[in-house]
């Protein structure tokens, strides 16, 4: 029986790895962003998802060789675009930082990851306009999509607040502009992962039917996903590297810009791939908690993709303040901070109850 409760926890430890994964990456020295991004990837993407799969997945591979053909390429075919907003994703953080970049990504993310596949499959009225349950999950939705409106006007507020100088202090690569271009095809490109969750259905009957537990009946589907946000930013990666000529940094040669400038420092190459581990484990495991919440949603199991953004602001901005992201601006833009926050968290019990009226009628 579904525990919607239950569900609600594990998205909040989902939207806390998240929301962290990007943490450790700040930390590394010596590498150009195409190193460390594609060295924590390869964790992200195919370490992570095939080990606990194959842990938690009877016959993991009779399973995906019983999928159907074409919802294996519908998965990886929504993992590829998912995998350009999440290429963008790590450029909007260079841009924006922390709490201005997510909450422009994931306002649209929500939106479109949440509304459209029940609008496509014909069940919107069905399953969200007609029952009091549905009402409720309908309503912690236009809740979040607000909260999220309100965490981006923060964000707004502050950055008119700061100098172009402490800005670029907290956040080196600092511009709007380029910023909030960016973060708009990431949002939209990343929505296209809860699609892929959605194809990938007849995969999780098959695990259930191999054995699997109704708790990791996800994580298959998140094997062939992955596959595809993989090749979208291997490829990328690739081309920077070449371009760039930054191979040689994973063996512990320095930047070419800091080598021109003089001696750099030596690269810490244990600590960098250490944290790279990190980092990528900890970008997968959002998933990994995904999948889990989802299992316990019920009927409305579409509303885990709203839950799982506003955990994700949630605690995203927990760390802008962590990190001094907020330094210098004022009482009253905190304040607006913190009330977005307080409406994401009211927002995740809203739905939460909806999928309880659910579950008990």
């Amino acid at each position: 029986m579904a525990n919607p409760l239950l569900g609600l926890l594990f998205h909040w430890l989902g939207g806390l790895a998240s929301a962290s994964f990007y943490v450790p990456y700040r930390a590394v020295r010596g590498w150009s962003w195409e190193i460390y991004w594609l060295t924590g990837g390869v964790f992200s993407w195919l370490v992570g998802p095939w080990l606990f799969a194959f842990i938690q997945t009877p016959d993991l591979l009779a399973v995906l060789a019983a999928t159907p053909k074409p919802t294996l390429l519908w998965c990886w075919v929504f993992g590829v675009l998912w995998g350009l907003g999440g290429l963008t994703f790590g450029l909007t953080m260079r841009y924006l930082g922390l709490s201005l970049g997510m909450a422009i990504v994931l306002g649209l993310t929500t939106a479109f990851g949440t509304l459209i596949p029940p609008l496509f499959d014909g069940s919107f009225a069905d399953k969200l306009l007609i029952t009091g349950g549905g009402h409720l999950v309908l309503a912690g939705i236009v809740v979040t999509l607000a909260g999220i409106a309100v965490v981006a006007l923060a964000g707004h507020r502050k950055e008119t607040e700061l100098s172009a100088e402490d800005s670029r202090a907290v956040i080196t690569e600092f511009d709007l502009k380029k910023g909030v271009l960016v973060a708009v095809f990431s949002g939209v490109m990343s929505s296209c992962f809860a699609f892929g969750l959605a194809a990938g259905q007849p995969i999780r009957d098959l695990a259930l039917a191999h054995g699997a537990g109704t708790l990791w009946q996800g994580l298959p589907v998140l094997c062939v996903v992955l596959v595809g946000g993989f090749t979208t930013n291997v490829l990328w990666c690739l081309a920077l590297i070449v371009k760039n000529r930054s191979a040689g940094q994973w063996a512990g040669q320095p930047i070419a810009a800091e080598a021109a400038a003089g001696a750099p420092d030596p690269t810490p190459l244990l600590r960098n791939y250490l944290l790279c581990v990190v980092a990528g484990f900890a970008w997968y495991f959002q998933f990994f908690f995904y999948t889990m919440g989802e299992s316990q949603m019920g009927r409305y199991s579409f509303s885990s993709w709203t839950l799982h953004m506003a955990s994700i602001i949630i605690f995203s901005t927990l760390w802008g303040f962590a990190l001094k992201e907020w330094r210098g601006s004022s009482a009253r833009t905190q304040g607006l901070v913190w009330l977005g926050v307080a409406g994401l968290v009211g927002a995740t019990v809203i739905i939460g109850l909806g999928n309880m009226v659910s579950a008990r009628g």
